[in-house]
């Protein structure tokens, strides 16, 4: 399983793409205050003589002198004549003030001040992004989607439409970019990094717009991984086997077999499908009166057609529970299996 990357290494990365999407935006403004600097520094260099030694300045002494004259500092004396010198006196400054005022301060504020430029920081953190989830809707299955997959330790990027939706603060506040777009152009999930991603999770409450989305995904990059959330469940398979999309749930067929087997009075914990099988995750506290008192591990297994999971006796938790030990009272187990066994399994611990 991929792994986040370390934030200071991301942050350092989105820092690096921010000042370069800066530069592009303030290019002009900033490449007309180096000109200034430059053309005042080459003419101070080659017409102005000191009154004292009737020398012209070194370079450097010029460039310093233009600068410190844009803040209205004179470095250099003022000169007697000629007049095209003196007239730099007065033009340098007003033209280097002029393009300090319309891109040179908005440059430094906007790379000071992130939360001035909103979704354009949002889209830098994003292009710092690899083999990363972009998870298109933020609304109660989206956020709990987000919520779950850093619990996995994997990196998420999120576009949600809604920039006054429910969820939207709370997820800013788990450290993720958020792109408020529409995520049915492709154009915004290019921005979240669909071309480095390595699955995309459409889940808006529009299935049209799902698919949509993850078709684009697709188009974009061919190897994603897809898994989308879609209400119908006749549609569901169809785009699953008709489009190629790895992964396509239906609401209601991930819940209906739960709500089913909660009725059953066998404990179940979680219940889905394998094909045509249903399968189920049960949860069975041995008792007194049980007759898999003085079973193994193993003798449930073989002789119910079943798996456990999961033992827990007092203290002990084990994942891999040993096939020769034997069940007592209060003996804890999860189990996976089918609903007729379960159903036995359960009177047997009854009895």
């Amino acid at each position: 399983m991929m792994k986040r990357q370390p934030r200071w290494r991301r942050y350092l990365r989105a820092q690096l793409r921010d000042l370069r999407v800066l530069f592009q935006e303030s290019g002009k403004a900033l490449l007309l205050f180096f000109l200034i600097l430059l053309i005042g520094a080459f003419l101070f260099h080659t017409i102005y003589l000191y009154p004292e030694t009737n020398q012209h300045p070194t370079f450097s002494q010029a460039l310093h002198a233009t600068f410190a004259l844009i803040f209205f500092e004179i470095v250099l004396p003022f000169p007697p004549d000629p007049w095209y010198v003196q007239f730099l006196y007065f033009v340098v400054p007003v033209l280097g003030l002029a393009t300090i005022a319309d891109g040179v301060l908005r440059f430094g504020t906007a790379l000071l001040n992130k939360q001035s430029r909103g979704q354009a920081w949002q889209v830098a953190m994003a292009s710092t992004y690899k083999n990363h989830i972009i998870v298109c809707g933020v609304g109660k299955i989206g956020y709990r989607v987000i919520q779950e997959l850093l619990k996995f330790e994997r990196d998420v990027v999120a576009i949600e439409m809604n920039e006054n939706g429910r969820f939207v603060e709370k997820t800013k506040s788990l450290g993720i970019p958020l792109i408020i777009a529409n995520a049915r152009r492709s154009e915004n999930i290019i921005k979240a990094g669909v071309r480095q991603a390595d699955a995309i999770i459409p889940c808006t409450n529009d299935e049209l717009a799902n698919l949509d989305i993850a078709l684009d995904a697709r188009d974009i990059n061919p190897d994603i991984k897809v898994v989308m959330r879609m209400f119908d469940d006749d549609l569901a398979r169809r785009v699953e086997n008709g489009f190629g999309i790895h992964t396509a749930f239906s609401a209601s067929a991930v819940s209906a077999p739960i709500f089913a087997a909660a009725a059953m009075r066998v404990n179940v914990k979680h219940s889905f499908y394998v094909g045509d099988d249903l399968l189920n995750v049960s949860e069975i506290i041995i008792t007194e009166q049980s007759q898999l008192v003085g079973w193994t591990v193993e003798k449930l297994s073989l002789e119910l057609d079943l798996s456990v999971i999961f033992y827990q006796s007092g203290e002990l938790s084990d994942m891999h529970a040993d096939p020769h030990r034997e069940l007592h009272p209060g003996d804890k187990i999860l189990v996976l299996a089918k609903m007729d066994t379960l159903c036995r399994v359960n009177e047997m611990n009854r009895a």
